[in-house]
């Protein structure tokens, strides 16, 4: 019989997969545990008790209880919380002194409307902040702006695009939706109504999604009306189907030939069709009176030229004709309409970068990227591809890229359904209409749960939600690489529906990301490239987590009770209760609405210097737990205990003649070190006389097995932290 020392000096790798019960070889199994139920990874090792959650506000008064949670940072005295729920916002406002206060719900928007927000779809809604406002997009309706129109109020409106000074342009993008050769003629080219639009092939929506979507014909807008087939609808024209031909001598004569080369831009014409010409200047011979009138398209030479007759015949060849207009209603296959609308469907993702407001991903273009112009983040006007102009990208990497997500890191990191893509940011420079593209890396594909920084990378829940991955730009590889954060810990991935990362998160110096499950659990994560580790734990509730979202080193999260009740709470302090309210000893008993009749809760007693677990307690039918008895104290915390637990890996080690792993040995002592720690049990075995404790404790313990393990837990809602312990293993 031989007994070896066995020390587990750090935690740091965290709670890893039963999988890897056979990988004593790797410095990961001597540095983590098989459960780190309720407990964090501190930076230097250590596992702490998590914080407990503070009752905020209710959710009982809402129709669904389903919300998706984020942040609304203005500076750093102004800070928000805001839930959108079903056809609800619901902000809170942050105070400096800790405390949470419950604003005034938005349920109509600044023109009366019912929100458009959908229980159905809440975990897919995507934000983004600038200021005071705050965008909100998904592909079934028109973004919404979230305006907060003062310290305490906020306000919902439609977004609406930049207009020119007449009113006759409307600054918002347009894509052609109509196949190659399919053209629009339209009755007249005058402004008005009740004017005749009719496509070369079935084209309108006649279910009424067309109703006041704007087409241009060459670049001038028509509002649909109504429609009458898929052929023929009736519109009206807000700006005169006319253009100025910009080219420099844009009529073209032969000496001798009565017909003149006309050219126009991306014309669309066809011959045949009948454009009028006006405020045209003599050229070749040919009067002005010759040329300007009704004139039929001759010959197509290419997309940018044309012939049309006149009425005279020219006696030299010349460049000519000065600042001619060209109006027609014709057919043309120079015509498109606005990208976003009911039919076309909306924006999936938003974001800022590089002083632009990024569109992307609607349902008829669901790899388009939409980029304002410069600073002007409601005017998508292309122009004339100047720097400053509004930028459109179509992700043309072979597949069908669906955009969910957009976030302006190092580059402009693009998450869609089958690949990870970017545009690059070039050095000293900003992304322009010349140089700007799309760049593929990997094929992973996103869930629908928002990527999210973290210690340099930005993580994502991979498609199927299955794995966590971190998109980082590799030197070495020239390229973003996706590695898998999650493969030693893949057990606690378990379909993700939220994300949040709090920076300074449980008064230490890490940033954890929050995600939680669709089973009702929340994995932890915390990451350290510097020393190359990665720590992931579980944390549980007597209820499910639900929702989450951080604002600096506060951790919100929304979630149902063990009694089924919804309320929004906040890790707060060593208090090993969840859903947990602070009352002050005025009155016995004291009132807990918020957990209703009936209900077993747990209450510690604070006496100003230390708090005592004082045991179960039940609510009577008015709802009131009776204190009396504890008059020694001056407030009590109450709410719903959870339990900790560290269950280290099988302890092993390599004998005289070779690896113990498999045979029968036991654990006969354990030295178990532990800071400001409050009633613990080893293998079931309780610690006697440990209250705040620090320092070594030794206990014996008994049994023999193939996989032995050390078991630490706590049940009482007191603090505890193990910052190692040695095993002593019999072999």
């Amino acid at each position: 019989m031989q007994k070896v020392r066995i020390p587990q000096n750090s935690f740091q790798y965290g709670e890893i997969s039963d999988n890897t019960v056979m990988r004593t070889d790797s410095p990961i199994y001597a540095a983590s545990a098989q459960s780190l139920e309720n407990m964090i990874v501190l930076p230097e090792g250590a596992v702490k008790k998590r914080h407990g959650t503070k009752f905020i506000d209710t959710a009982s008064s809402y129709t669904n209880k389903e919300i998706h949670l984020t942040s609304f940072v203005f500076d750093d005295n102004e800070e928000y919380l805001i839930a959108i729920g079903d056809a609800f916002i619901a902000p809170f406002r942050l105070l400096s002194d800790g405390t949470v206060v419950n604003l005034t719900d938005v349920t109509v928007d600044t023109q009366g409307n019912p929100l458009p927000f959908d229980k159905d779809y809440l975990h897919q809604y995507n934000t983004a902040q600038y200021g005071d406002v705050m965008f909100i997009c998904h592909p079934l309706f028109a973004p919404r702006m979230l305006t907060r129109t003062s310290l305490t109020t906020f306000e919902l409106s439609v977004f609406s695009f930049d207009e020119s000074y007449d009113g006759k342009d409307t600054y918002q993008p347009y894509s052609v939706f109509h196949s190659a050769n399919q053209t629009l003629a339209v009755s007249t080219y005058t402004v008005g109504s009740s004017r005749t639009l009719t496509v070369s092939s079935p084209y309108f929506d006649t279910t009424g999604k067309h109703n006041n979507v704007v087409i241009r014909y060459g670049g001038n807008e028509i509002r649909i009306d109504s429609v009458t087939s898929s052929t023929v609808a009736t519109g009206t024209i807000i700006k005169e189907l006319s253009h100025r031909l910009t080219v420099t001598n844009p009529l073209r004569t032969r000496d001798g030939n009565s017909d003149i080369e006309v050219t126009q831009i991306n014309h669309g014409l066809i011959v045949g069709s009948q454009v009028i010409v006006s405020s045209a200047a003599a050229v070749g011979g040919i009067n002005a009176s010759q040329i300007n009138g009704t004139r039929t398209v001759q010959t197509i030479l290419d997309e940018n030229t044309y012939s049309i007759n006149t009425n005279g015949v020219a006696n030299t060849s010349e460049d000519g004709g000065g600042f001619v207009k060209i109006s027609s209603s014709a057919a043309t296959t120079r015509w498109d309409e606005q990208s976003f609308s009911a039919l076309r469907g909306y924006p999936a993702a938003v974001t800022f970068h590089e002083n632009r407001l990024c569109f992307a991903g609607t349902l008829a273009e669901p790899d388009t990227i939409f980029m304002s112009q410069l600073g002007e983040f409601f005017n998508y006007d292309v122009g004339e591809a100047d720097d400053t102009d509004a930028i459109i990208l179509v992700a043309a990497t072979g597949d069908v890229n669906e955009i969910r997500y957009m976030r302006s890191n190092r580059d402009l990191q693009i998450f869609t359904l089958s690949d990870e893509l970017y545009i690059p940011t070039y050095l000293n420079q900003s992304i322009t209409p010349t140089n700007a593209q799309i760049r593929k890396q990997t094929p992973f594909g996103t869930e629908f749960v928002l990527p999210t920084s973290i210690d340099g990378a930005t993580i994502f829940v991979e498609r199927g939600g299955r794995a966590v991955r971190e998109y980082i730009y590799s030197d070495a590889e020239d390229a973003y690489i996706a590695t898998g954060v999650s493969t030693v810990a893949s057990h606690l991935i378990v379909d993700p529906v939220d994300i949040a990362v709090v920076h300074s998160g449980f008064n230490t110096q890490e940033s954890y990301a929050a995600m939680v499950m669709g089973n009702g659990d929340m994995a932890l994560f915390s990451s350290n490239r510097a020393e190359k580790r990665a720590a992931w734990t579980n944390l549980t509730t007597q209820g499910s987590f639900l929702a989450t979202a951080a604002i600096g080193d506060r951790l919100f999260v929304y979630n149902k009770t063990h009694n089924n009740k919804y309320c929004f709470c906040e890790f707060v302090d060593d208090i090993g209760l969840d859903n947990y309210s602070y009352y002050a000893y005025s009155s016995n008993p004291i009132n807990i609405m918020l957990y209703g009749q009936n209900a077993t809760l747990d209450v510690i007693g604070f006496d100003g210097t230390n708090k005592v677990y004082l045991g179960e307690f039940t609510s009577d039918s008015s709802v009131n737990i009776d204190l009396t008895a504890y008059t020694d104290y001056t407030h009590f915390y109450i709410g719903k205990k959870f339990t900790s637990k560290v269950i280290t890996n099988a302890v092993d080690t390599v004998a005289a003649n070779g690896p113990v792993t498999g045979d029968v040995r036991g654990i006969s002592t354990v030295v178990l070190n532990v800071k400001d720690s409050t009633s613990i049990k080893v293998n079931n075995r309780t610690i006697n006389n440990i209250t705040g404790f620090t320092g070594n404790k030794e206990v014996r313990l008994l049994g023999y097995g193939r996989n032995p393990q050390v078991t630490i837990e706590q049940d009482d809602p007191m603090p505890l932290q193990v910052n190692g312990l040695i095993s002593e293993l019999i072999t």
